[in-house]
């Protein structure tokens, strides 16, 4: 969600199996749908929306991973190289389940499913 193509392009390079909603014509997917088929394929979500988290916390399920930019510098040079260190450092939190939230300072790893306020 929100993830350039380029971004996409770098992550094939590097031999990650990653699929943009764009390729497949499905943009307009609504939130919960792309949880759905995040489960259904074994991918993680890549996005800026925020309502990702809530959505999770309501799901309450270990899967999906969602990766979760809060960045002010939104360019693809910006996204791929804190992408591209989440993705080596996080591999076992990525495989099991987690929120992990990527800012200007670095990341922070939620481990799921999220229990919702109480």
């Amino acid at each position: 969600m929100g993830s350039s193509m380029t971004t996409v392009l770098e992550l094939r390079q590097r031999g990650y199996d990653c699929v943009h909603l764009r390729d497949r014509d499905l943009i307009k997917l609504p939130d919960p749908k792309i949880v759905d088929l995040a489960i259904e394929e074994g991918r993680a979500v890549l996005t800026f929306d925020l309502d990702f988290g809530a959505l999770m916390a309501k799901f309450g399920t270990n899967s999906p991973s969602v990766i979760l930019f809060r960045l002010r510098d939104q360019s693809p040079a910006s996204v791929n190289s804190k992408l591209l260190a989440v993705v080596r450092d996080c591999v076992e939190a990525l495989i099991s389940g987690s929120l992990i939230v990527v800012d200007d300072s670095g990341y922070r790893i939620r481990r799921l499913p999220i229990q919702p306020p109480r």
